[in-house]
Parts: C-alpha cells; sequence; structure tokens
C-alpha cells in the first residue's frame, strides 16, 4: 500500500484538511468552520480516519508558512501543516 500527503492549511479562515491526489481534480477535505484554535492531533486523526487515511506509522506533522504574495510581507499568512498518511484497513487508497 502506498503513501500520500495530507494537509491542513488556513489563511485566518477556515481550516481545511485535504489528501493530495495528484492528477485528480477532487482531494478527500475536512473543513472546520472556525479560525482558531488549530484542529487538534485527535480531531486531525479523526478527520482523516473518515476520509479512510490514517498516519504512516513514524511519521509526524511538519509545519510551514507562505503568504499569497511573498514578496510583500504585509500579506496574511497562510499556515501549512503537511504528514504522510496511508489508507485505512478496508479504506482509501
Amino acid at each position: 500500500m502506498g503513501t500520500l500527503t495530507a494537509q491542513l492549511a488556513s489563511d485566518g479562515g477556515p481550516w481545511r484538511l485535504y489528501v493530495v491526489l495528484y492528477g485528480e481534480s477532487q482531494w478527500p477535505t475536512v473543513r472546520w468552520e472556525r479560525s482558531g484554535p488549530v484542529p487538534t492531533a485527535a480531531e486531525r486523526r479523526a478527520a482523516l480516519a473518515g476520509l479512510g487515511y490514517e498516519v504512516a506509522p513514524g511519521a509526524a506533522w511538519s509545519w510551514t508558512e507562505d503568504s499569497r504574495d511573498p514578496d510583500d510581507d504585509s500579506t496574511p499568512v497562510l499556515l501549512i501543516a503537511a504528514v504522510t498518511v496511508r489508507g485505512r484497513q478496508g479504506g482509501a487508497v
């Protein structure tokens, strides 16, 4: 069974967790209708399970920041977390 990347992102609005499926136009996604706090590890784990995935053994969430305009440091920060995932037994992938 292969692995994929899941990402959690927010630009100050709702948090979105999605599994990156290259070559697909629709990605499995969960959305939290809140701007804060960051969804907990337990919330993320449950959301992934609902999509048919789980964090791969030994994988850990890593965080980075970006912006819509990298040349303008006054634009809102986009927070992105990523983790390696795999399909759950009997689930997706």
